[in-house]
């Protein structure tokens, strides 16, 4: 007799099926083999089994047995698979019948018998809902993570005893229910406010202009003029995540390992700042068992690299195709996997190596060919990739000892709010930007009126644009006349456009 277990492996962000299957045969040596790809932490899992079963005294199958994970040819990965192996080889003649039609399990398990929270959990609830199963059973950190996956009931489980005798109806556990007001309430919580950023107007309104189309912007200017003190609080002034968002957010957090024990779903947009001195792998993602980079975990959100070039060639290359494709993907010998992997990108960096290159005050120490190779280490085909490039330059006495508080988020997020809202009835999609349209959309949606056009050809000419930087223009464009809510873009509009690419011939040529 063959007994079969449901449980679930991962494949990128995404939930797999996996049968485990066990089967005993009668022989002068017992012995127990694990087949089905396993990997290291999986074959581990049967010292782990029998001690946690010993140590809960729950009687497993003795004899010649045979655990297989189906399908076999998908590799199995990591420790999720220790409480489903031992459910299906507990020996129902001695412990009582165990009611498993329906359920999946995930878990690992500790010597002692507890079970362990794991990554994924969010992802594996999906997958078995959308497999047809009605319950899933996840350790009790991972349960609220879960509880959003609707449409499939989410149990909490703390030991393998407490689990066996729910199976056998002699002690329920009580199912988690996801809370929707929790998670609204979380959304609402507290974040960086522009209103602490003192002056720095032309720069805010740059960064208004990328919050509401989806723009990749740079920010240029001395040590200690604010480029950190934007950047940081740019989530503060974008749409609230979506429930939609929020859980594709929360897979690619959960798949990696950094999402918060007993945390049902990350409610605030993601803000992510690695540090220059970071690989290439640990940018995009990558490892032998390919985990989510700072690229994927930015999804939905921001990816703020501060002193960008700093960051070596290999690791800022890296951003090139998701910054097209708005996805990674990670190949290794045992396949490729892909991440989501859309962002705003924010760049901030020196206008030269000793940082004070323009400044009225401050003299540069740079010569004119230090100057050139320091922002040369920012390529070409990655700086066209930016939308928006606008100084941060140093504060005045008067700027930073003004005591007037600077408009607030909430007024900002407002403006940004219906400019998008704008763009979406154009779009017919509420999650779609300016800074996302594909070419088609381009040439359909940036229309420009004469003035617009004769000021674009000028620019196209006297500024030897690429075709992409044409693009992207319009793209801008297009954005700052949706705050006008005007579907013909105007020649103000390209002008301001214009205005926000011209640190091209300023520091880069």
């Amino acid at each position: 007799m063959v007994k079969v277990i449901t449980t679930l492996a991962l494949n990128g962000i995404d939930g797999i099926p996996v049968s485990v299957e066990t089967s005993r045969f009668p022989g002068v040596q017992p012995r127990v083999v694990l087949i089905g790809l396993p990997d290291t932490a999986v074959k581990e899992a049967l010292e782990r089994v029998h001690t946690a079963a010993r140590s809960s005294a729950i009687p497993l199958l003795t004899g010649n047995v045979t655990v297989n994970l189906a399908p076999a040819d998908v590799k199995k990965e990591g420790s999720s698979f220790d409480l489903p192996i031992l459910i299906s080889m507990v020996d129902e003649d001695k412990s009582g019948h165990l009611d498993t039609k329906g359920k999946a399990f995930a878990g690992e398990l500790s010597l002692t018998g507890e079970v362990k929270p794991i990554n994924g959990a969010l992802s594996m609830a999906i997958a078995a809902r959308d497999g047809g199963l009605t319950e899933i059973y996840l350790p009790e950190a991972n349960a609220a993570e879960a509880s959003a996956a609707e449409g499939i009931d989410v149990y909490p489980v703390k030991t393998v005893t407490q689990l066996c005798r729910h199976l056998r109806g002699e002690e329920l556990i009580p199912k988690t229910v996801f809370s929707y007001e929790g998670f609204t309430e979380s959304a609402a919580s507290a974040l960086l406010d522009y209103a602490d950023v003192k002056g720095q107007e032309t720069a805010k309104k740059a960064i208004e202009i990328a919050a509401a189309g989806c723009h990749n912007i740079l920010l240029i200017g001395p040590p200690g003029s604010g480029k950190s003190m934007l950047a940081s609080r740019i989530p503060s002034i974008l749409p609230p995540l979506s429930l939609t968002e929020a859980i594709e957010t929360t897979k690619i957090h959960s798949v990696a390992g950094v999402l918060n024990p007993n945390v049902s779903l990350v409610s605030q947009r993601p803000f992510r700042s690695p540090h220059h001195t970071m690989s290439p792998a640990s940018l995009a993602g990558g490892g032998k068992n390919p985990k989510p980079g700072e690229i994927s975990l930015a999804h939905n959100g921001v990816l703020f690299l501060d002193e960008f070039p700093e960051f070596d060639r290999p690791s800022s290359e890296v951003l090139r195709q998701p910054l097209e494709e708005r996805v990674i993907h990670i190949t290794r010998v045992s396949g490729t996997v892909t991440y989501p992997a859309s962002f705003i990108l924010v760049c901030a960096m020196n206008p030269c190596r000793c940082g004070w290159y323009g400044h009225p005050v401050r003299e540069c120490t740079c010569n004119a060919a230090s100057r050139k190779a320091y922002v040369s280490k920012i390529s070409g085909p990655l700086l066209d990739r930016i939308d928006i490039q606008t100084e941060v330059p140093s504060l005045e006495y008067t700027e930073v000892s003004n005591l007037r508080p600077s408009e607030s988020s909430a007024e900002i997020r407002k403006r940004i709010t219906k400019a998008r809202e704008f763009a979406s009835l154009r779009f017919g999609n509420p999650s779609m930007a300016n800074g996302l349209m594909t070419p088609s959309q381009i040439r359909k949606y940036c229309v420009l009126d004469e003035g617009g056009n004769e000021l674009m050809k000028k620019a196209y000419t006297t500024q030897s644009l690429t075709a992409r930087s044409y693009d992207r223009i319009l793209k801008v464009a297009r954005t700052v006349a949706d705050f006008d809510f005007s579907e013909d873009i105007k020649k103000r509009h390209v002008a301001l456009a214009l205005q926000l690419r011209t640190l091209d011939k300023k520091y880069f040529n």
